[in-house]
């Protein structure tokens, strides 16, 4: 397990890289200072007007560069389009920069953000409309992008790990994971378990939290995992008001509306991720805590069995 000395000097590795890199590509990061270190390292390049963003923990099996790069190509489709969203820097190449061992972007820094509380409902019509648009996104993308091996290799990892999962509930997960794993294989296995249900681009990465606003605007961020999926996948857990929110916006933009049976699915996929998450804990350690109230849910639900097996709603002893 990481201690916190060793995490910080992490973070401190990967400022001074992204600051070396910026510097190297002709900025002035003097002022560097770290505005926040979870799964990634954001840099604030100062006095440069610029903003990096380095990876440091990451899923086995997974990579960086192949995610940062549809992030970098979505968001210049994005404001090719005229539409509100973070955009890589224009004083750099918009591409992946590899430095001492870490793999970072450059982005244009966003002045005057402000501090706002996450509100799933108010922000729907804003996720509403990003589904719009990503609908016509023409890159390539991964199905369930993040999905494919992470999952197993990272129950691989929790076997035996009783601090991190109890074993009960690592067979409880594996065998959800077993139901529902290939729906998210390709496009076809999804559409013989739900025929008529389309799937788009969509962001992939719970869209109404990754909202940058200013006073002016209100802007589109955090394309990482942009894919190939329902639109349910990012919608899973924000509740029946949000919900019913999107819908209604959705309606007004000619989209279709939410299927309550693919949301139930996806839901469970959500779950069995945060799962799959504890095994980054001994990386990032605060994943403990950020997971709990996730799991603590998941546990209260009736085991799915089948995609019509098992309510996935919370449960109490006297309901069963």
């Amino acid at each position: 397990m990481i201690t916190e000395e060793e995490r910080a000097a992490r973070s401190q590795r990967a400022r001074d890289a992204a600051v070396a890199a910026a510097t190297e590509l002709g900025l002035d990061a003097s002022g560097a200072t770290v505005l926040y270190d979870v799964f990634s390292v954001v840099v604030d390049l100062a006095p440069s007007p610029v903003v990096a963003r380095v990876p440091v923990v990451t899923p086995r099996g997974t990579t960086s560069a192949g995610f940062q790069r549809t992030e970098l190509d979505v968001s210049r489709w994005m404001a090719s389009r005229g539409e509100p969203t973070v955009v890589p820097s224009g004083l750099v190449p918009a591409e992946p920069v590899e430095r001492d061992g870490f793999a970072m972007t450059f982005w244009e820094k966003v002045e005057g953000v402000v501090p706002t509380a996450y509100d799933a409902v108010k922000r729907m019509p804003a996720v509403a409309r990003l589904h719009s648009i990503l609908a016509g996104y023409p890159g390539e993308t991964g199905f369930f992008p993040g999905m494919q091996g992470y999952v197993d290799l990272a129950f691989d990892d929790l076997d035996g790990r009783e601090d991190l999962l109890p074993a009960a509930d690592l067979a409880r997960a594996r065998a959800e994971w077993a139901v529902l794993s290939p729906l998210v294989t390709s496009p076809s296995a999804f559409a013989r378990a739900f025929p008529g249900v389309p799937v788009q681009v969509v962001h992939g990465d719970a869209p109404s939290y990754n909202l940058i606003e200013t006073a002016d605007a209100v802007l589109y961020s955090d394309y990482e995992h942009v894919g190939v999926a329902p639109v349910e996948w990012d919608l899973a857990h924000t509740g029946e008001e949000a919900i019913s929110a999107y819908d209604a916006a959705a309606a007004d933009l000619g989209l279709r509306t939410v299927d309550t049976e693919v949301l139930r699915v996806v839901e469970r996929l959500r779950d069995l991720q945060a799962v799959a998450c504890l095994a980054m804990v001994p990386q990032l350690p605060l994943l403990v805590d950020g997971l709990a109230s996730t799991l603590e849910t998941w546990r209260a639900t009736e085991p799915l069995t089948g995609l019509t097996g098992g309510d996935p709603r919370p449960t109490t002893p006297a309901e069963r």
